[in-house]
Parts: C-alpha cells; sequence; structure tokens
C-alpha cells in the first residue's frame, strides 16, 4: 500500500510541475501560458501535502504539523488553480469578460481564503476542524460548481477540452468525502487517488490542447 501510494503521488507530483514548465516554455500565447501557470501550481501546491504524506510512510517522526501546513497550503493553491481554470475558459472562447463572472469566482475564492485563515480550522491538529472543513469548501464547490457549469455549457465547441466538464465534476465528487469524513473513516482518503486522476486528466488536456496549437 505505502509504496503503491508513494509512487503514484510522486510520479503525479512530477508529471504535473514538469508539464506546467513544459508548457510555460512552450507557450506562444496567453491561454497556454495560464494552462502552463494552473498545472505548476496544482503540481507545488499538492506537493507541500503529499510529499509529507509520503515521508510519513517512511519516516518514523510524527508528520501531523507538516501534513497539516501541507493541507492548508494546498487549500489555497488549489482555490487559484479554479480561478486560472476560470480564466482559460473565458479567453478559450474568445468570450466577453463579463464583471458578473469574474466577480463571482474571485469573490467566492476570498471567502474561501479568509475561512482557512482561521485557527479553528485546526490544520495542525489530528483530524482538524469537520465544521470548518464544511464552512470553507462551501464557497469552493460553489466556485467549482460555477466552473464545470461552463466548461459543460460549451463542451461541443472544442473536442479536446468536450469531457473537461468531467473531470471537475468527478475531481469534487471524490474530494469532498475525504474533506469532511476522514476524520471518521480514515480510508475515505483513499479517494484521493481517483481524484488525482482527474487532476491528470485536465492537465493532459492542457498539453493536448497546445499540442493541436503548434
Amino acid at each position: 500500500m505505502k509504496y503503491g501510494e508513494s509512487i503514484f503521488d510522486i510520479a503525479y507530483l512530477l508529471f504535473a510541475i514538469i508539464s506546467g514548465c513544459l508548457i510555460l516554455y512552450r507557450a506562444k500565447e496567453g491561454v497556454q501560458k495560464l494552462m502552463g501557470w494552473a498545472a505548476l501550481i496544482l503540481g507545488v501546491g499538492d506537493a507541500f501535502h503529499l510529499l509529507p504524506r509520503v515521508m510519513a510512510y517512511f519516516v518514523p517522526a510524527d508528520m501531523s504539523f507538516y501534513l497539516g501546513i501541507g493541507k492548508f497550503v494546498t487549500s489555497i493553491t488549489v482555490t487559484i488553480f479554479y480561478i486560472l481554470l476560470y480564466y482559460i475558459w473565458m479567453y478559450r472562447y474568445d468570450k466577453e469578460r463579463k464583471q458578473r463572472g469574474i466577480t463571482l469566482i474571485w469573490g467566492l475564492a476570498a471567502i474561501r481564503t479568509i475561512i482557512c485563515l482561521f485557527p479553528q480550522n485546526g490544520w495542525t491538529g489530528h483530524g482538524g476542524n469537520i465544521t470548518w472543513a464544511v464552512l470553507r469548501n462551501i464557497p469552493f464547490v460553489l466556485m467549482g460548481a460555477y466552473i464545470c457549469y461552463l466548461y459543460y455549457q460549451d463542451r461541443n465547441k472544442d473536442r479536446i477540452f468536450r469531457t473537461f466538464w468531467l473531470y471537475i465534476l468527478f475531481s469534487f465528487l471524490f474530494y469532498l468525502p475525504v474533506t469532511v469524513g476522514t476524520g471518521i473513516m480514515p480510508a475515505l482518503g483513499m479517494l484521493m487517488l481517483p481524484k488525482t486522476v482527474c487532476y491528470i486528466l485536465m492537465i493532459r488536456s492542457f498539453l493536448l490542447t497546445q499540442k493541436s496549437d503548434i
């Protein structure tokens, strides 16, 4: 178990970070740079959580503090990731920059970030605080649902991004039980693996898009 999960986590981090750097290096237009930054921020942010998790399998020291800090950092960076997904949608489909949509995304992101800063979240404690886990994920879910709807709405306009909305949808379906239930049922943590697969598929879409645009 520990070897399989550790290899998977490290492989994912390398894939996300290398892909992000590669996309940025090859980027010829703004939307490609957004995709590169999205992949890179996702990978670097997840590293703060996944590396302590991997180390916990092999190091006898208590890694709870580092895991907690990692979860906090990842909560912020994944929020930034979804902000970038909104802008990628906007530039990809040549939509007018509707102030209402931009305000909604940034507003929900700000609310989530502020909630994450409260000490009541218990980031470094064992199991954290379930009530605050629910609170900080309400604006995040609303944010994800809105972005998922946008990609769903334009799914037939882009062959590569046709199923992108499904990756967003399933990433949340796998993520939410882990966030609110692992303190009660630790086995739910395994759902992070298929959630990560959804992220891999998103980054794959970025790579395929850039390849098709070259």
